[in-house]
Order: C-alpha cells, then sequence, then structure tokens
C-alpha cells in the first residue's frame, strides 16, 4: 500500500471510531430562533428545496468529501453518494491527490452511476493544485463528471501531519487561475479551522464566488493527525487541536463579503442546520456523522441519519413560522454574547 493510500484508510478509521472532535463549540448553539406557536402552516407547504451551483437540492444539505484513493473509501463514497441521490442532497468525495499519483485510483471517486442527479463537488488541496496547474485540475474534475471543485486550504493540519506540505506560498495567485481557467465553479475550502474576514476579503478579490467555511467545532484534522503517531505530532497536534475561527463566526463573515457559503464545521443536527441557515449560509455540509452512521449500521443506517436531518431541518423551518427554508435568514431570533463579540 501506498503511503498516501495507507494515510487515507488512517484517517477514515481514526474519524470513525476515534477521539477526533473539537473540545471547543462551533457557536451555532448561541443562535437561538424564536419559537412560532401560530406558524399558520402545513408541514406538507414547508419547502427545503434550493438551489446551489446549479443544481436543485430536496435539502440544503451536503454530504461531505471524506476520503478517496483506496478500495475501502471507494466503498463509502459510493454508499454516501446513494444516500445523497435517494434524498436529493449534495455530495462531495474527499481529496483526489492520488490520483495524480496513482490515475488508477479514479474509480473510488466516480459515483455517477449510483448518483446520477446529484451535486457533484470534486476536491484537491491547493499546493497540488498550484503545482500541477488548471489544466491537470479541470482533467480530476472531468474525470469524476464533478459539477464544480473544491480547493482545500489545510495548512494547520499539514503543519501537523509528519509527511505534510510545508510551502503555502502561492495560493491566491493559484485560485485566481483556477477560477479564470476552469470550465466548472471553484469553492475554497477550509478543513475545520475557518475563513478569517480578511481572507474571505483576498479570495473575493481573486473572483471566488463560494466558499465552504468548514470552521472549527467539528472534526479537528490537527487531532487526526495527533493520533497518527509520533511525538511530535500529538504534541504539535494537542497544541493546535482548537484552533481555529467557530463555524457561526466563519458563516457570516462570509456573507459579510457577498460570497455564497456553505456551512461546515460541527453540523450535528436540524438546529445546528437552521442556526447556521438562520446566519446566512446557501447550505450546510457535514461528514463525520454520515461517517459513524454508515460504520455503525451500513446504507440503512446512512440513509436514516440524512432523512432525521432533514426531518428537524423541516420542522424547525415551521416553528419559525418559515414556508421557505431560505425564509429562515430573516427569522427573529437572539445571538449570545461570545457570537456577538466575535461578530463585532
Amino acid at each position: 500500500m501506498s503511503v498516501i493510500a495507507d494515510r487515507k484508510n488512517s484517517h477514515l478509521r481514526l474519524c470513525a471510531e476515534g477521539d477526533v472532535e473539537h473540545r471547543s463549540t462551533t457557536l451555532l448553539e448561541q443562535v437561538r430562533l424564536l419559537h412560532e406557536a401560530l406558524p399558520e402552516l402545513s408541514l406538507d407547504e414547508v419547502d427545503l428545496s434550493t438551489e446551489i451551483l446549479g443544481k436543485r437540492l430536496e435539502a440544503p444539505i451536503l454530504i461531505s468529501g471524506m476520503s478517496g484513493g483506496t478500495e475501502e473509501a471507494g466503498i463509502l463514497n459510493r454508499a454516501l453518494a446513494t444516500v445523497a441521490q435517494k434524498c436529493g442532497l449534495g455530495f462531495g468525495v474527499g481529496s483526489q491527490r492520488p490520483m495524480l499519483v496513482h490515475p488508477e485510483t479514479a474509480a473510488s471517486y466516480r459515483v455517477r452511476e449510483v448518483a446520477p442527479d446529484v451535486l457533484l463537488l470534486g476536491n484537491v488541496g491547493f499546493v497540488q493544485a498550484r503545482e500541477a496547474g488548471s489544466q491537470v485540475v479541470a482533467e480530476l474534475a472531468e474525470a469524476i463528471d464533478a459539477d464544480a471543485i473544491c480547493i482545500h486550504l489545510n495548512a494547520a493540519q499539514e503543519l501537523v501531519q509528519e509527511e505534510g506540505d510545508r510551502d503555502f506560498r502561492g495560493a491566491v495567485d493559484a485560485i485566481t487561475r483556477l477560477v479564470d481557467e476552469l470550465p466548472i465553479p471553484v469553492v475554497v475550502k477550509e478543513t475545520g479551522c475557518g475563513l478569517a474576514p480578511g481572507t474571505l476579503a483576498r479570495l473575493r478579490g481573486v473572483g471566488v464566488s463560494w466558499v465552504d467555511v468548514s470552521g472549527a467545532g467539528g472534526t479537528s484534522w490537527t487531532a487526526v493527525e495527533a493520533l497518527r503517531g509520533t511525538p511530535r505530532q500529538r504534541a504539535l497536534g494537542e497544541d493546535l487541536r482548537e484552533w481555529g475561527i467557530p463555524t457561526a463566526a466563519a458563516i457570516v463573515y462570509a456573507k459579510r463579503e457577498g460570497l455564497g457559503a456553505i456551512a461546515s464545521g460541527g453540523i450535528r443536527s436540524g438546529l445546528d442546520a437552521a442556526s447556521a441557515l438562520a446566519l446566512g449560509a446557501d447550505a450546510v455540509s457535514l461528514a463525520l456523522p454520515m461517517l459513524r452512521a454508515y460504520a455503525e449500521g451500513g446504507l440503512d443506517a446512512a440513509l436514516a441519519a440524512a432523512n432525521r436531518l432533514a426531518d428537524s431541518l423541516r420542522a424547525i423551518t415551521l416553528l419559525t413560522g418559515s414556508r421557505r427554508v431560505s425564509d429562515l435568514a430573516k427569522a427573529p431570533r437572539v445571538l449570545g454574547p461570545e457570537l456577538r463579540a466575535w461578530l463585532a
């Protein structure tokens, strides 16, 4: 097994079984939506559908990219893409970096056979995109018939990873070229540390229209890398475990910049999803709950988890008196003091 494949399988096992979540909060619990006791709505009238990146979704929910490049990851990708197809959700693959070294691993990312209609997001790190160039990145997306591609930013994770990247120069120039040259939309995605106002302004300035804020409070990839082994990894990973901008704050920062925003990083319930959408997110995305549901109970458990999330979101939408899920952005709410401090 190659070093990359071994790392990918290790990540999946650790996320399925290990203590890998932030101990700090997303701050989504600091969004308190006002209950409407007289909603004047039937549950059947509540419309969760939305359009994201040119594709219609039955609910504003994506199953996030987790892995790829191995047989185990391919089985997981196809199973969760099947869930997305059945529920009318979006789906993203994990990093396609292995395809750059081992083109034969492309099969582990191909899910169109089981999910012909989903919004499908490709995924590659900016370091690999910078080095490979726009044409190769376009070929990665084309190889899996992706509708858009995520360029992920994961400097904190790479610094903890023993074999990780150390040179993060040239990101803005690389993203500028990708936005200008790729035939599909580019989504700039963090990986658990959030996006700051200055970062978002720079991205907007070079033509980026969509971001996945992936804030702090969910899976901590520095914690994942800390569990992988060496004393150095454990020490630095523990120091950086809580590093980042809470998801709730990052959502508001992105919307202030006028960007389309996918909210990930600690979305664990319909209430989390509703809170993120109330703050202005266009959709939410989650990975760990779906991975763990599948690990514990297979396809049926993952499908049940997705349906529970949508059912809960539909109920909360009604209980705020909102007919459409997009109306949550206008729903009355009270913000807690810690979130208000971040937003100030």
